[in-house]
């Protein structure tokens, strides 16, 4: 490894390293309801940061390939989707712990739990929906048409929609959001270097993914 030319890879490394040390073991304020929960903060949050950059990252080399279809292009669209995924898992999944010890129960029927759960369940359809075509261009082309329609709604289903209605989830239906629970240095501190870090890493396994499939189809066409 070239430390000039992965310094943000080991910077995530070293991020994420920190996030969970200081994140379990350094003192937190102790607030109403969430005491220790707060900590959670350092690793639900970052996941959908992740999650909506990685997102953002798939649509736009959707856009580019329906503009030049350059396999790449495809490739990291997939590729970053498919992260940006398993970073949507991991944010509910911690949504969910979360959501038992300061509302009761792992799944409430709350607006934002469900928006969230259905935001996944469209960009599980365009995993399916690749996977049932064969032609390479034809496949490119139509998910990359769905990528964008999935984007499209997902921004309303997660930032708009669960502030419409009542909601436990900070943030909506009247709830004050972390900065008016006294997000004090102690969870600054952790929290912004979490959010750098885990969105570090989710870059770092798209591009691993990407470099993966291109050797993978440079195989095939040699075999072929």
């Amino acid at each position: 490894m070239q430390p000039k030319k992965n310094w943000w890879k080991i910077l995530a490394v070293l991020l994420i390293f920190y996030t969970v040390v200081a994140g379990l073991l350094l003192p937190a304020p102790r607030l109403n309801i969430l005491n220790e929960t707060i900590r959670n903060l350092h690793f639900h949050v970052p996941m959908w940061f992740g999650m909506m950059l990685l997102l953002t990252i798939s649509v736009f080399y959707s856009v580019r390939y329906l503009r030049n279809p350059h396999e790449n292009y495809d490739t990291w669209a997939v590729e970053s989707a498919n992260t940006g995924i398993l970073f949507g898992v991991l944010g509910i999944v911690t949504g969910m712990v979360w959501a038992k010890f300061t509302w009761g129960s792992y799944w409430s029927g709350d607006p934002k739990q469900n928006a969230s759960a259905i935001a996944l369940l469209i960009y599980f359809a365009y995993l399916l929906l690749r996977g049932s075509f064969t032609d390479t261009q034809q496949r490119g082309k139509v998910s990359a048409v769905y990528n964008i329609f999935a984007f499209a709604t997902y921004i309303p289903l997660i930032y708009v929609l669960p502030r419409l209605t009542d909601s436990l989830h900070p943030g909506n239906g009247g709830n004050p959001g972390f900065n008016a629970y006294d997000l004090d240095a102690r969870l600054r501190g952790v929290f912004y270097p979490a959010v750098i870090g885990w969105i570090l890493l989710g870059i770092w396994i798209t591009s691993l993914r990407v470099r993966y499939k291109v050797i993978e189809n440079e195989v095939l066409v040699e075999n072929n």
